[in-house]
């Protein structure tokens, strides 16, 4: 594995909801990742006003951050998103290729760490 989509795992909608992240990783389980992917639940990654929170990181590879995922309506857009990811030798997306139901919900890019 050498891509991985991290979920919030603690992220929730209001106080008394359950957390999101959970039932995603399950949806993310049989939607058709590229084999090369994996997921991880995380516990809370600092963005609790705008749940549910993803990102997808490889090594050598910028890393995307996500906020207000659907976890119902997203995740064909996440997976279609993990294999444009995927395909970029450094990870970087422009805007209009992104799945539009998601485009706008990055919310952050990380440059991948240079080599050595």
């Amino acid at each position: 594995m050498t891509h991985t989509l991290f979920v919030c795992t603690t992220c929730k909608r209001g106080p008394a909801e359950a957390p999101l992240g959970p039932g995603l990783i399950d949806d993310l389980a049989g939607a058709g990742l590229p084999a090369d992917f994996q997921v991880i639940g995380t516990a809370c990654m600092s963005n609790c006003t705008r749940p549910l929170s993803v990102a997808l990181s490889a090594p050598g590879k910028a890393t995307y951050m996500l906020a207000e995922i659907d976890p119902a309506d997203d995740c064909a857009a996440l997976v279609e998103l993990a294999q444009l990811y995927a395909s970029k030798p450094d990870g970087q997306t422009k805007l209009l290729e992104r799945p539009k139901a998601i485009r706008r919900k990055i919310i952050g890019r990380i440059p991948g760490l240079p080599s050595l």
